[in-house]
């Protein structure tokens, strides 16, 4: 089973790439929706108790966290001690059910692939990247997005042309949705011919 790793720096364009991706019949485990079900479940009291009222009642309250992270940045070390063994968790539960099907390739959508030193679960790296000023007027047209904000999820990230480099293949997001679409549908069919070759 072929373990393709999706990542890419904010606003360019990875979810909806991951849908395509998606959408081809691919399985896909999105590490940021299972932090947000872990927000709302497991994780939640967890939280509270390492930094209180973030999630007073069960809930993390994400502007709560957010705002308390932009201030001492240095507890983000602390916030991945929690969930990232959890995310882990149901990672793996994923792999092993879709090993247990018999699927011929899964999709990890990792935003943080590189940082987390998660390079070494996947056998292919795919990277979405666009222009920076496309990144930008994507990013900043979100609610409650502030330069500020965006400078600093910037700076705990993989510059792109970084991620560029190390990617197998790279997917423009720039070129509008068809192309990204024909660009994901030729990683799968190339990808298909490798798992047939046995390769």
């Amino acid at each position: 089973m072929i373990k393709i790793g999706l990542t890419g720096s904010i606003g360019m364009g990875k979810s909806t790439t991951s849908d395509m991706f998606k959408a081809l019949g691919i399985p896909v485990i999105s590490s940021d929706e299972t932090v947000h079900q872990l927000y709302s479940g497991e994780a939640a009291p967890l939280i509270e108790a390492a930094f209180p009222g973030t999630a007073p009642e069960g809930v993390v309250n994400r502007e709560a966290l957010s705002q308390h992270l932009m201030a001492k940045p240095e507890d983000f070390k602390r916030l991945e001690a929690i969930i990232h063994p959890l995310v882990r968790a149901r990672e793996q539960k994923f792999l092993d059910e879709a090993a247990a099907r018999g699927e011929p390739m899964v999709l990890l959508d990792i935003p943080l692939l590189f940082e987390t030193g998660a390079t070494d679960r996947v056998d292919v790296i795919v990277v979405v990247s666009c222009a920076a000023e496309i990144q930008r007027q994507r990013v900043m047209a979100r609610p409650g997005m502030t330069a500020e904000k965006f400078e600093a999820i910037l700076s705990r990230q993989t510059p792109d042309a970084e991620k560029r480099k190390r990617a197998d293949h790279v997917i423009d997001t720039g070129q509008g949705l068809e192309a990204a679409r024909d660009q994901v549908a030729g990683i799968v069919a190339a990808l298909s011919n490798t798992e047939a070759r046995g390769e």
